[in-house]
């Protein structure tokens, strides 16, 4: 059975996710690989309004994805079989991933590096990226059939209904591993694979809170954690802004190094926010969606066909656009948003063109 407001939810964090890359291709904190040929920036205060509105949901709707992913896979592990359901994984997640990190991905960097008139070769653009196989976006796939192929090959995973403690037990345990984790792989460093290892207790922690009891909560999120969960995340991104302030945070390009990692208190600081926004957010995204987002219809189960197909797609979409609005005379502040909503149009065009072509195709077959 596909959940509507799940469908609903990931369509809109797709939306979100193509949008932040757009706007972080002319932020100088950087993020996005265009920002490292972008010809115009926003305004330092403009930036920093834009980190205080939108920044904190970058903190956990990552999590979200795997959040979701959880909550499926036991029961797609069930239906198909191990062996089966690793194959699929294998090409869903491995095949789109390996072509993306060989090929799409350096082609088009390439291109974006050319559209500047920095005049490198493929071959440079492919070799030189830091970290080496960078796969863009595409990175979030590669991560996720790891997490996949681990809960499908060890034992059967005790589903069972969550109350307000285990959330609370899955806030502390991503946080501290977070925090320990960062002592190595500080946040936004780059390993082989452009693996995220900084962001795996994250990610991980919330694809198996998703395998535990997500299907529960997926169908009904209670009224009672509903309703804490939000309480956490209002509460919490409407004091970051000040928070941040009162430690002299006030430009994120200078400030971030000591958040990223090491044995610092702002290390630790940043750690435990995360571990609550992504535990407390993630819950009350699908809840919000249980209570807002249950439309059906053609136009939804269309978009939620092609919210995987335009996340593949978004960063060549993405490099594209900007590449070729280049020579418009624009500041960033109106650049950005127009490479974002034509990014996001456009990868669920392809999304739903791929999505619709091979539905035809199967039901002519």
């Amino acid at each position: 059975m596909r959940l509507s407001a799940v469908d609903n939810l990931k369509v809109v964090l797709v939306a979100w996710v193509i949008g932040g890359h757009a706007l972080l291709g002319y932020a100088a904190i950087g993020g996005w690989p265009y920002d490292e040929v972008n010809e115009v920036t926003f305004h330092p205060g403009v930036e920093t309004v834009l980190a205080a509105v939108i920044g904190p949901s970058g903190l956990f709707f990552m999590g979200t994805f795997y959040f979701m992913a959880g909550i499926f896979t036991p029961g797609s592990v069930e239906r198909k079989g191990r062996v089966r359901f690793v194959a699929d994984r294998v090409v869903r997640l491995g095949v789109p991933w390996v072509v993306s990190a060989v090929v799409v991905w350096p082609t088009f960097v390439w291109v974006a590096y050319n559209g500047a008139g920095r005049g490198v070769s493929w071959w440079h653009a492919f070799t030189h990226r830091d970290p080496f196989l960078d796969s863009g976006s595409l990175w979030f796939v590669g991560v996720l059939l790891v997490f996949s192929v681990i809960v499908a090959l060890g034992p059967p995973v005790r589903q069972r209904a969550l109350a307000t403690r285990h959330l609370v037990g899955m806030t502390v345990v991503v946080a501290g591993t977070t925090f320990l984790t960062r002592l190595v792989f500080p946040a936004r460093s780059g390993q082989v694979g452009d693996l995220h290892l900084w962001w795996w207790p994250q990610c991980l922690g919330m694809f198996v809170l998703g395998a535990i009891g997500g299907r529960q909560l997926a169908e009904r999120v209670p009224d009672e954690i509903y309703r804490r969960c939000r309480d956490v995340v209002v509460g919490m991104i409407a004091l970051l802004p000040f928070a941040a302030a009162a430690m002299g945070v006030l430009d994120l390009a200078k400030s971030a190094e000591p958040f990223l990692g090491g044995w610092r208190w702002q290390a630790f600081v940043l750690a435990a926010v995360e571990g609550a926004l992504v535990v407390a957010g993630s819950v009350w995204l699908v809840g919000l969606a249980q209570r807002r987002l249950t439309g059906q219809g053609p136009l939804a189960g269309g978009l939620a066909r092609s919210a995987y197909v335009a996340f593949v797609v978004q960063g060549p979409v993405l490099l594209s656009i900007a590449t070729a609005l280049r020579p418009v005379d624009l500041p960033a502040e109106a650049k950005a948003p127009l490479v974002g909503a034509g990014a996001i149009a456009l990868s669920f065009a392809i999304g739903w063109y791929v999505t619709v072509r091979r539905g035809a195709s199967a039901r002519s077959s």
